[in-house]
């Protein structure tokens, strides 16, 4: 019975261990809104640079460009 006991206890253990929410949370990267003018990169438009984490990160990421008459912000990070 004590092996039985210490197998479900094991069993338990590992689950616990491996959850996929702390691989999410791990993913961390720099990133800002740079905005393009005509095409070109527009320095004094950039903003909002600071380190994305988890899934504030995935959704910003999968979020489409905004196109506002000849401007194209786009969220971008370093490799």
């Amino acid at each position: 019975m004590k092996k039985k006991l210490f197998f479900l206890a094991a069993i338990i253990f590992m689950i616990a261990s491996f959850s996929a929410c702390e691989k999410i949370k791990e993913i961390c990267e720099t990133c800002r809104y740079n905005v393009y003018v005509d095409g070109i990169k527009d320095d004094l438009l950039t903003y909002g640079e600071a380190e994305y984490c988890g899934s504030d990160l995935i959704s910003r990421k999968a979020a489409p460009d905004i196109n506002i008459l000849n401007k194209v912000t786009k969220f971008e990070c370093d490799n």
